[in-house]
C-alpha cells in the first residue's frame, strides 16, 4: 500500500523537478535521471518510461525546448532539453503552489501535537 501512495505523491512533482534541473543548463534524458537520483538522495529513481512522457509533455506545452546534438566521433546524437522563458515562469508558479501545499500538509500533520 505504501508503494502506491509514494508513487502518486512523487508523480505530482515530476514536472516541477524536471524544470528545476533544467534551470541552470540543458541536459539530456539520462543526465536528468542521474541528477534527480543523486540530488534527491535516491528518493527519485526514475526510469526512461517515466521521464520521457514528462519531457514530451513539457516540450509540447513549450515549457522546455529540445534540440539534437550532432554526432562527434563515436558519440551518438543526443536530445538536449532546456527550459524556456515560459518554463521559468511556470517553475516559479509551481514552486509557489508546492510551498503552499506542503505548508498546509505540515500544519495538518502537526496539528495534534
Amino acid at each position: 500500500m505504501n508503494d502506491r501512495y509514494e508513487r502518486q505523491m512523487k508523480k505530482g512533482v515530476f514536472d516541477m523537478l524536471v524544470l528545476k534541473l533544467l534551470e541552470s543548463e540543458a541536459k539530456y534524458g539520462y543526465q536528468i535521471i542521474q541528477e534527480m537520483r543523486e540530488r534527491s538522495g535516491e528518493t527519485f529513481l526514475l526510469k526512461d518510461g517515466t521521464l520521457y512522457p514528462v519531457l514530451y509533455r513539457l516540450e509540447e506545452e513549450a515549457l522546455i525546448a529540445g534540440r539534437w546534438s550532432g554526432t562527434n566521433g563515436r558519440q551518438t546524437s543526443r536530445k538536449y532539453y532546456e527550459i524556456t522563458e515560459e518554463g521559468r515562469r511556470a517553475l516559479f508558479e509551481l514552486n509557489e503552489v508546492w510551498k503552499r501545499i506542503s505548508n498546509g500538509v505540515e500544519k495538518i500533520m502537526e496539528g495534534d501535537k
